[in-house]
């Protein structure tokens, strides 16, 4: 038992030493890389936006969960869309905006994404492009504000599943994955293997990685995104029956990563956007990161999908 007990104590002045160190590596870190994109004040909070400044027609991108820095994470595909007015919009949780807030349910996300879109000026109507679960939110913000929304594009979009249960409203936890940040562990282990982490993807440039490396340890399982993932339940339960107006042209691609998982999601979708007038279901071979590799092939068909509607 005495053994046990020193060890145990050298296991936690160890972890104490090295949140110490992880939190001075932290700060240096950001005093150091300057940030991209611009800090917009909402009613939830500090949201940054990255734009790329094009004249076309807007197109807001909308990041997957727990994406640590989306203004990167979609680089590529800023890249392969350039032209169009491309903003990165980082909710609360991600890239360079607060890491806490209210509540993560759809209407809050929807409404913070209105007001900084708002207070952006950005040219109506544009396009909603999101990846994963933003496929929940552009649901919820195209039902809100159709008359602003000329189109919606879903990369490998996650869809509600059907369901009449109630679901209990989510109880604070402990976070794991704040844990092996704050800790230094995933410093650690993006210092010893940083190909690990990175996206399966040569379409990114070595400072994108680099920087992609540091905001997965300063953002992982922080407050905001700990709060989306526990909603999940809550927030597909909110879109019970919901589809997207019948007069809104909408692009779904699918990503087929060769296993059961495509005939699902394909179904889902076709069911979803079965009153839709005017829509366009893809399916790419890929992983569920279509964006990381198949960049060109998407904004081919954005641009084509546009053009003819």
């Amino acid at each position: 038992m005495r053994g046990l007990g020193i060890t145990a104590l050298v296991i936690v002045g160890l972890l104490l030493v090295s949140t110490a160190v992880n939190a001075a590596m932290e700060r240096a870190e950001k005093s150091a890389v300057p940030a991209y994109g611009e800090r917009v004040p909402v009613g939830g909070g500090v949201l940054n936006v990255y734009r790329s400044g094009g004249e076309g027609q807007p197109i807001v991108l909308l990041s997957g969960l727990g994406t640590p820095a989306p203004g990167l994470d979609f680089a590529p595909l800023v890249r392969e869309l350039g032209g169009f007015d491309v903003l990165v919009v980082e909710g609360l949780g991600y890239g360079y905006s607060d890491m806490d807030g209210p509540p993560r349910s759809n209407e809050n996300i929807s409404t913070e994404l209105h007001d900084v879109l708002a207070r952006e000026q950005v040219r109506q109507p544009y396009v909603l492009a999101g990846h994963s679960i933003a496929g929940f939110y552009m649901l919820d913000y195209a039902n809100r504000y159709r008359s602003e929304v000329s189109a919606v594009v879903g990369i490998d979009a996650t869809i509600p599943k059907p369901g009449d249960g109630q679901v209990p409203e989510p109880e604070p936890g402990f976070s794991v994955e704040r844990a092996l940040a704050v800790t230094g562990i995933v410093r650690a282990v993006t210092f010893v293997a940083p190909g690990l982490l990175d996206p399966d993807s040569d379409a990114y440039t070595e400072d994108e990685l680099h920087r992609m490396r540091l905001m997965m340890s300063w953002n992982l399982g922080n407050p905001a995104v700990a709060d989306e993932t526990a909603r999940i339940a809550n927030n597909a339960a909110a879109l019970r029956d919901v589809t997207y107006p019948d007069d809104l042209p909408v692009l779904a691609f699918i990503a087929d990563e060769s296993d059961d998982s495509t005939a699902t999601k394909l179904s889902s979708a076709e069911n979803l956007l079965d009153n839709v007038s005017r829509h366009q279901i893809l399916v790419i071979r890929g992983s569920h990161y279509l964006h990381w590799t198949e960049s060109k092939r998407i904004s081919a068909e954005v641009r084509e999908f546009l053009i003819s509607e």
